[in-house]
């Protein structure tokens, strides 16, 4: 499950601001993975620059995965959630709903 550091993370290490649309990610993403890609870097600043292109990559990855799989409601007064909250309130809710069954009745 995502969570506000990580999130927060990611965002900083692209240099986008408190929010985002996928193709500013993406734009922001591109222009600095061509400006930390080891092929493009001298012998010396490639170890460096393969580092930070990881990173680069990484946070682009976890961006567009937790905004590809984000829920947004349709109906009045529903909350948008991840897919992960979603399977967190269903895992939570077979756990109060009785996981192992009805236990009172063996």
């Amino acid at each position: 499950m995502a969570d506000y550091k990580q999130l927060d993370k990611a965002r900083k290490t692209l240099k986008l601001g408190e929010s985002a649309t996928i193709p500013e990610i993406k734009k922001a993403f591109r222009k600095l993975s061509l400006k930390y890609h080891p092929d493009k870097r001298k012998e010396q600043d490639k170890a460096k620059c393969e580092k930070k292109f990881k990173e680069i990559n990484n946070a682009n990855e976890f961006l567009i995965e937790y905004c590809l799989n984000y829920k947004f409601p349709f109906k009045e007064g529903g909350e948008a959630e991840s897919r992960e909250d979603r399977e967190m309130k269903d895992h939570m809710k077979r756990f109060y709903d009785g996981w192992w069954g009805d236990l009172n009745n063996e």
